[in-house]
């Protein structure tokens, strides 16, 4: 069955076309569910087969120059063919599912292309989310075969009782003595004929993709090979990406997009896993070397970057636009990447979404810096801008436990603050093999779905959608819920504050709520007298306040937990348990 997103995006298409009388085009559209999201390459390969499609840094030069290796459009889509080509001869159709655990390079990008024209399921699991959690994904998903590098062949030898149905296990960027199975060279099978990519269906798997884990357990989120297709096309038209355009991906799967969209990816010198410690003048760098257009990064870079830019007098000209999400961008952030992207138009833009669903709703620096900052410091909330084209979004009343039907979530007034939902092509159906998880996340409506992106927020007059902080996060005192953005917006005006986290202790609705202070590194009271006369100053903002009246518990934490992902989410989970402990 066609879902009516689908049949609607085709007959919107369809009307423009037969408003430029190009009728042929849109009667000659075909209605069918076939979908691979490799198509992608291949088109931009025929399109633009000699530009650029991924550039990697491969060492220096004796006189200290970045020495690049790269492969072009048309060049990544035969690697991938023979890559692909390999696996299904040695028995990889579509549905084997094969985790993927290689470091940004050439060959990911190559071997995540070939996995999808095969019709294989590629399993991506963050390595930084920690040992427990890594065996806990894996054994969710009982992986048909590991394509990774040498370490964790290593481990997955040894730990071989727990993933008996591995068998396509390919080592890349080693040999394989004593690992079994192959090497990415004794996979590629080269042939002067395209390989024909499997013939799988828009709402057919692609991957899965698991949580960073910030607020429970990870959980693994089944990509369609239309969702995919889908967030290209909300990506590109959103930031009028062009074709021809360079960009630096902080997160490794931003290049799949960009490969999607005839967009060089520039992949940068960087641990993925910690981009709170990227070495800006690589970053920068990389950017003056390949005239990189766009950025896609975490908070956690762009306030290095905006830092070092800011202290070296570093301007980003070429430029057109920076790309951040996984967590609210501070408004400080904004202010300093705004002063050194100098191109006309160049601007930061903030897209909001999850893993689940992804992207929702974006908002640019400029609109940040001269409309919704003031009101942020105040205690609105953090404005993430306006839905994309075709994503539908409600906030309704808040609700603890499953909602079956939309009939049976009430929408809350405008300004008002619930929880958040989302419709859209770009939403996930499900958890992967989580069903109880997939009931709790997803609302029925007819033949669609909403997906409840577990945050709380409102929609203002304008229909911008303002966040308020992770429904999991609310303290419920006695006086009423207080929501963790809002709060800590008020304390983090301190001069002395680097960020702050608002917690909860005890029972709900009785809840004390606690400020975690995470002070600016050469501001930390090391003294009783210093840390009296800090929380004097803190109180005084907070009883400035309606929001923050109630508040009178404060703790300081010289390095707030964050997430493994982006390194800025605050992991209050971790904090509450600490806060409790102290506080005793």
């Amino acid at each position: 069955m066609i879902r009516m997103w689908q049949v609607e995006s085709r007959l919107t298409h369809c009307r423009k076309l037969i408003a430029k009388e190009d009728c042929r085009k849109a009667f000659s559209i075909p209605m069918t569910k076939r979908l691979n999201i490799a198509d992608r390459l291949r088109k931009s390969a025929a399109l633009y087969p000699y530009q650029r499609a991924v550039v990697f840094p491969a060492g220096r030069d004796r006189a200290g120059r970045v020495v690049y290796s790269q492969l072009t459009f048309e060049q990544i889509d035969r690697e991938s063919d023979s890559l692909a080509r390999g696996l299904q001869n040695w028995g990889v159709k579509p549905g084997t599912r094969i985790v993927l655990m290689v470091r940004p390079s050439l060959e990911f990008i190559a071997l995540t292309f070939a996995l999808f024209k095969t019709g294989a399921i590629v399993v991506l699991i963050d390595p930084g989310m920690g040992r427990s959690n890594i065996f806990q994904c894996l054994e969710e998903v009982k992986p048909e075969g590991f394509v990774a590098i040498p370490i964790v062949q290593w481990i997955r030898r040894v730990k071989s009782k727990l993933f008996p149905h591995a068998k396509y296990n390919v080592t890349v960027g080693g040999p394989n003595w004593l690992l079994g199975g192959k090497t990415y060279g004794d996979i590629r099978v080269d042939s002067s004929e395209a390989f024909h990519i499997a013939d799988t269906n828009i709402d057919d798997p692609a991957a899965i993709i698991f949580t960073s884990g910030s607020t429970g357990p990870p959980k693994g989120v089944l990509y369609e090979h239309g969702m995919f297709d889908a967030q290209v096309d909300l990506i590109r038209d959103r930031y009028d990406i062009q074709p021809g355009e360079v960009d630096l991906p902080g997160f490794p799967l931003f290049a799949l997009f960009n490969l999607a969209m005839g967009v060089t990816t520039v992949i940068p010198d960087m641990d993925p896993t910690r981009p709170a410690q990227v070495d800006v003048s690589k970053l920068l760098e990389a950017i003056a070397d390949q005239g990189v257009t766009q950025a896609f990064g975490s908070p956690a870079i762009w306030n290095r970057v905006g830092i070092y830019c800011e202290k070296h007098n570093i301007t980003l000209p070429s430029i057109k636009r920076v790309l951040s999400a996984g967590a609210p961008v501070p408004v400080h952030v904004v202010s300093r990447m705004a002063k050194a992207l100098t191109g006309p138009g160049a601007d930061l833009h903030t897209p909001y979404g999850a893993t689940e669903s992804l992207p929702v709703a974006s908002i640019c620096g400029q609109d940040v810096l001269s409309h919704t900052a003031e009101k942020t410091r105040q205690g609105a909330g953090t404005c993430v801008g306006h839905p994309y084209a075709g994503v539908d979004v409600k906030v309704i009343q808040i609700q603890d436990g499953p909602i079956e039907n939309i009939s049976d979530a009430v929408e809350v007034a405008q300004g008002e603050i619930g929880e958040i939902i989302v419709k859209g092509p770009m939403a996930t159906r499900e958890y992967y093999r989580r069903p109880e998880a997939t009931k709790l996340a997803k609302i029925t409506e007819g033949t669609s779905f909403w997906h409840r992106m577990g945050d709380v927020g409102y929609l203002d007059e304008s229909g911008a959608l303002w966040f308020c902080g992770r429904k999991a996060h609310i303290v419920e005192t006695e006086q009423g819920r207080m929501f963790t953005i809002p709060v800590e917006a008020i304390f983090n005006e301190h001069p002395s504050v680097f960020r702050s986290a608002l917690v909860g202790i005890g029972d709900k609705p009785s809840q004390t709520p606690v400020i975690i202070i995470e002070p600016e590194q050469s501001q930390f009271p090391n003294s009783t007298q210093e840390q009296q006369k800090f929380i004097s100053e803190l109180k005084q903002l907070g009883e400035a306040n309606e929001l923050t009246r109630a508040i009178s518990k404060f703790l300081f934490h010289r390095s707030l937990p964050v997430d493994i992902r982006h390194n800025v989410k605050i992991f209050r989970e971790k904090l509450a348990p600490w806060a409790a402990k102290q506080l005793q």
